[in-house]
C-alpha cells in the first residue's frame, strides 16, 4: 500500500467517521427543525390571509340585509385592516411580534363572531346562498387555521426539545446557540373566561 493510498484510506475513514459522529447530534436536525418552525409560522399566516381575503364579500352580504348593523359591520373591516396590517417575517419573528399578531387575528376573530350572530336575526340572510358559502369558506378557513396553529406548536416543540436536551443541545451550544422559542398562545380575546352554563 502506497502513501498516498494510506493518507486516503485514513481520510476517508476519518470523514466516515465524523459523519457517523455528527448526524445524530443535531448538526443538521437543528437547522433543518428551525425551518420547519418558520414554515408552519409561514402557513398560518398564509390562512389568516385567506380569511381576510373572504371578509370584504362576508361583509357586502351581510350589508345587503342588515345595512343598518353599521357597528358591526365598521367593526369587522376596522379588525380586518388591523390584522392584515400587521405582518410577520417567519425568519426573523420576535415573541413579542407574534404575540402582537396574535392579538391583531384575536380581535379580528370577535369582531367575526359578532358579525356572523346577525344571522340569528335576519332570516333573509341565513338563507342567502351568498352567505351560506363565505359561511362554510370561512368555516373551513378557521379550520385549517386551527391545524396550522397545531402544527406551528408541534414544530416549536421539537425545536425546543432539540435546543435544550442532550446531546443535541451540545451542538447547539458550540454551533448555533439559538435560543429555546416560547410556545403559540392564543389572543386574550379568543380565551374562554367561563365554561358555558347550560340549562334545562
Amino acid at each position: 500500500m502506497t502513501n498516498l493510498t494510506k493518507i486516503s484510506f485514513k481520510t476517508i475513514a476519518l470523514l466516515a467517521l465524523f459523519s457517523f459522529l455528527t448526524s445524530g447530534c443535531g448538526i443538521q436536525s437543528i437547522p433543518k427543525s428551525k425551518n420547519k418552525n418558520e414554515a408552519a409560522l409561514a402557513e398560518i399566516t398564509n390562512q389568516y390571509k385567506r380569511r381576510a381575503d373572504l371578509i370584504p364579500n362576508l361583509v357586502n352580504t351581510v350589508k345587503g340585509y342588515a345595512s343598518h348593523e353599521k357597528e358591526t359591520l365598521e367593526g369587522v373591516i376596522e379588525a380586518r385592516s388591523k390584522a392584515t396590517q400587521m405582518t410577520i417575517d417567519p425568519s426573523k419573528a420576535t415573541p413579542e411580534q407574534i404575540q402582537k399578531f396574535s392579538q391583531a387575528q384575536g380581535q379580528l376573530s370577535q369582531a367575526l363572531g359578532r358579525l356572523m350572530l346577525l344571522k340569528e336575526s335576519y332570516p333573509n340572510l341565513k338563507a342567502d346562498q351568498s352567505f351560506q358559502n363565505l359561511q362554510a369558506q370561512l368555516e373551513g378557513t378557521e379550520n385549517r387555521i386551527t391545524v396550522a396553529r397545531q402544527r406551528y406548536i408541534e414544530s416549536i416543540q421539537e425545536f425546543n426539545n432539540l435546543v435544550t436536551v442532550v446531546p443535541t443541545s451540545w451542538t447547539n451550544a458550540l454551533f448555533f446557540k439559538y435560543e429555546k422559542m416560547p410556545q403559540w398562545d392564543v389572543a386574550p380575546e379568543e380565551k374562554v373566561d367561563q365554561t358555558p352554563k347550560v340549562e334545562f
